[in-house]
Order: C-alpha cells, then structure tokens, then sequence
C-alpha cells in the first residue's frame, strides 16, 4: 500500500513515515498543502493522511482537490481539534476517516488499513489463488497450510499480484504501489524481490513472468 503523509509538523511527519514504513507501507510525506498536491499529481496513493491546518494550501481545500481529482485515494483528515463539530466539517468535506490529535500509532495504522481496503474494485478481504491465500489485515500469508516468512516488500508484492487476479501486473506498477518515491525507476529491485518471493513460495511455481506484460499469479 502507498500512503502520503502530509502534515506541516516535520518531527512528527517523519515519525509517522517511519512507523508506517515498519509495517510494511510506502510512505511518501508533504510538509504544506502546495507539496501534497505537487506529489499528487505525479503518484497514485491508496491512502493520504491528511492534517486540516496546512501552510500553503489549507488542508481543507487539499481534501476537496483529492476528492475531485483523485477518486481512487481515500483520506484520513487529523487535526488537532476534537471537536465533534470539526469533525464533522471534515468529513463533509468528503473525508473518508477522522482523527483527532494526539492519537494512538496502532490506531492509526489499523485505520489505514481499513481505509486501503476500501477501493474502487472490489477486493475480497483474504486473497486466494489455488493453495496461496494471504490475509492483508493479519499480515499473513501461506502455501498448502505452511506459513510463509515474507519480509515487508515480498508481502507487498505477493498482496499486489493477487489483487490483480488474472491482470499481468507491470513491474513499473509494483515498484510504485510497494516502493516509495526514494525508489530509483531504473532499479532491478523488482526483480531481485520477485525472485526471493518465488524461492520461499516453492514449487510448482505460481508466479509467472507474462512477456512483456509483467508478473502473475496462477496457472502458467
């Protein structure tokens, strides 16, 4: 999942981008409404956390813009007040989720979570392809009943290939939707994950490489 942080605070925006990017998440993070909108234009977010009282381009008018322009991203407003008034401007506002600051870190991540699971097509809460099932919200994953010891990026790859369904899956898209924006585009880092992914998977293979169209998951 890839998430923008944006949030005028830099201490604590690059708390949360560090915690989230613990769990498994890219993270890019905007410290003004105009850098958030900047990288908006150029990057798809399944979730932008998104704090109320920006410099620049106030966060309220970020929202509407996301909301307009960015239907596929889904936005989880904070802000320091707990009114429920403010809360409800926020989400009138088109606001998918609202939270008040200070907040519980567990909290937030299982927001969203729940958020990234909400997309335009349908997902089913577990994923399943012959024997491989993979459960995004307990952060599990197993072949014919064994449990598989996937690090962070093999998860993510594996969460979006299965999503896909029978859709190849470009690498250029898995590099944006696991990976960051630090991520350089030219990288093999792709490659290099996607082959450790195939090894603790094992046989028979159920990762295809689709020529010139990316990687999928099924039969050959």
């Amino acid at each position: 999942m890839r998430v923008l942080v944006v949030e005028d605070h830099e201490v604590l925006t690059r708390t949360i981008g560090l915690g989230l990017r613990r769990e498994g998440m890219a993270v890019d993070l905007a410290f003004d409404g105009d850098e958030a909108l900047d990288r908006l234009s150029v990057n798809r977010y399944e979730v932008v956390v998104l704090d109320r009282d920006l410099p620049g381009t106030h966060g309220d008018e970020v929202c509407r813009r996301i909301i307009a322009e960015h239907q596929t991203s889904r936005v989880l407003m904070l802000t320091a007040s707990g009114a429920v008034q403010d809360r409800i401007e926020g989400l009138d506002l088109g606001a998918d989720d609202y939270m008040p600051k200070p907040f519980d870190f567990a909290e937030l991540v299982a927001r969203i979570r729940a958020l990234g699971r909400r997309p335009t097509v349908l997902v089913p809460p577990v994923l399943r392809s012959g024997d491989l099932t993979l459960d995004p919200n307990r952060r599990v994953a197993s072949r014919g009943g064994r449990r598989l010891d996937l690090s962070p990026k093999e998860f993510g790859l594996l969460e979006c290939l299965l999503a896909a369904g029978s859709r190849p899956a470009p690498a250029e898209e898995l590099l944006e939707k696991v990976w960051d924006e630090a991520a350089d585009p030219f990288t093999t880092v792709v490659k290099t994950t996607m082959r450790r992914l195939r090894n603790k998977l094992g046989d028979p293979p159920i990762v295809h490489t689709v020529r010139e169209g990316g990687y999928r998951v099924g039969e050959p």
